[in-house]
């Protein structure tokens, strides 16, 4: 179908007085999957939130098959078949899936009775026309992240959505429920859905994209189609260079093992969990979701501490039962949900950063501010964090810089182990090479790092040795020169 569903053109927007967009432009078809790329900051999300309605653009035009339209708030956006489904799910987990489907909106009988026969009925013609077969009386809670995406997809074709922004889909999916996924986009392409894709995983874009418009700096850059481009095209387009070594992974003689797990366990998460730990290694950790890599760097850390088995520092058994302890014993964890466990958002860079170290500013319970905001400054530059001013509200931040920002709290507690869990995902491939050589040069000073990763080219690129769980055990042990992907995929679905 080469229905024109949705056209911007010249969209700008700021924020006192900084441009998120300019001169902006785009066009999504009928029948038509069209990515959007961009590096953290570029603009997408400013993007996104003008065509729901969010924000309302500064200037420009917006025009919904040939009629321009305002789209003053979300509500009006909906009414006019446009709907999103953003990286954090707005699921109520105690609801049920038709519940989460028709919220806010329950069909009703005379009266104003819930017509619960009629919901469900209606619950389930969604579903089936996607090719989701479920409980509908089953609660959001016990769905997984990928079930809950396909809750969201009907909600959305539920208000009669003709265009469908899907933002950053797959950041949480095992390969599996993106093949699912993609099954249910194809699906809906075919029924003349518009959609606009969102994702920092550039090979995905190839399989499911029909066209890609980039975005740089707040700026448009083009708008390609996926025939005519290859991955180091996009990667130009976004950056404004090439990025010729994205795992630029040094050459490194690892040193006296200075972290040793012996069969470590938790009941339900993992079991008998050994392995050993080298000065100026990265040892991988691959794994589909669920495999119970996180809980194990969790265990170690002390956030939710085993139940068996033994943790040795430089040959010293430890027995940590809180992060507290971790710290003493020169242990750091990135964790995986940079929002919700790295930062306190409503807090600025300072504060953030400094967190871990408190005592290190305080004399007699009163906080040495100055000391506090220079040596964040100072951890803040060495990350090369794009930021207003350290006292910028980590919330203000786009998902790099937020990123950098945990990775610079965390580095200012001078760890001996880094535990970094799933320490790129979500960020755009710029940051992500900035990363990759941070990487390296601490394991070059000798750090010792435990890299949790889901991306296999990651794991693959950045690795001395690469160890995979199924399930929560251990199923695979690689060193670098014989790991593929093949033998990490085979160890990583199927147990011992």
């Amino acid at each position: 179908m080469n229905e024109n569903t949705l056209r911007m053109t010249n969209i700008s927007k700021s924020f006192a007085g900084v441009h998120a967009l300019h001169g902006v432009q785009l066009e999504l078809h009928s029948g038509e999957v069209h990515a959007l790329l961009g590096e953290n900051g570029a603009g997408k999300s400013t993007l996104v939130k003008v065509i729901t309605g969010v924000h309302q653009p500064d200037t420009g035009e917006i025009y919904l098959n040939d009629q321009r339209i305002h789209l003053g708030d979300p509500r009006e956006a909906a009414a006019q078949g446009i709907s999103a489904i953003y990286q954090e799910l707005s699921i109520f987990p105690d609801l049920d899936i038709a519940e989460n489907i028709f919220v806010g909106r329950r069909p009703t009988r005379a009266g104003g009775l819930v017509d619960w026969r009629r919901m469900y009925r209606e619950a389930e013609a969604l579903l089936s026309s996607l090719g989701i077969h479920l409980n509908l009386k089953t609660k959001a809670r016990y769905l997984s992240i990928a079930q809950q995406q396909m809750i969201e997809i009907a909600r959305a074709l539920s208000v009669n959505a003709r265009i469908l922004v899907m933002d950053e889909p797959t950041s949480a999916l095992t390969l599996n429920e993106v093949a699912d996924l993609f099954r249910i986009v194809r699906r809906l392409r075919e029924a003349g859905t518009a959609i606009l894709f969102i994702s920092h995983r550039l090979e995905e874009l190839f399989e499911i994209a029909d066209k890609v418009t980039v975005l740089r700096d707040g700026g448009y850059v083009d708008t390609r189609s996926m025939d005519g481009v290859t991955q180091e095209d996009l990667i130009r387009m976004m950056v404004g260079r090439t990025i010729k070594d994205m795992f630029p992974k040094k050459e490194v003689e690892a040193g006296e093992v200075i972290l040793r797990v012996k069969n470590l366990t938790r009941k339900g998460s993992f079991k008998d969990v050994s392995f050993e730990l080298r000065k100026g290694e990265i040892l991988g950790m691959a794994g589909l979701v669920g495999a119970g890599r996180t809980e194990v760097s969790q265990a170690i850390f002390g956030v939710a501490p085993a139940d068996e088995g033994t943790i040795e520092i430089e040959g010293q058994s430890v027995h940590i039962t809180n992060p507290g302890q971790a710290m003493q014993h020169g242990l750091a964890l990135v964790p995986e949900d940079r929002q919700h466990h790295g930062l306190v958002l409503p807090m600025d860079i300072t504060d953030n950063i400094t967190l871990p170290r408190l005592t290190h500013f305080t004399s007699r319970g009163w906080l040495n501010v100055k000391d506090a905001h220079g040596a964040a400054y100072q951890a803040a530059t060495q990350m090369q964090v794009k930021a207003t001013t350290v006292w910028q509200k980590a919330r203000e931040l786009s998902g790099g810089n937020q990123q950098k920002v945990v990775l610079a709290k965390w580095l200012s507690t001078n760890p001996r182990i880094l535990i970094l869990d799933e320490p790129t995902r979500g960020i755009d491939i710029g940051t992500k090479a900035e990363v990759h050589h941070l990487m390296s040069d601490l394991a070059a000073q000798g750090i010792a790092i435990l890299m949790i990763s889901s991306e296999l080219p990651e794991v693959l690129g950045m690795s001395d040795r690469i160890l995979v769980m199924h399930e929560g055990q251990v199923t695979g042990l690689f060193s670098r020169s014989e790991a593929t992907q093949e033998k990490i995929m085979l160890a990583a679905t199927q147990a011992v």
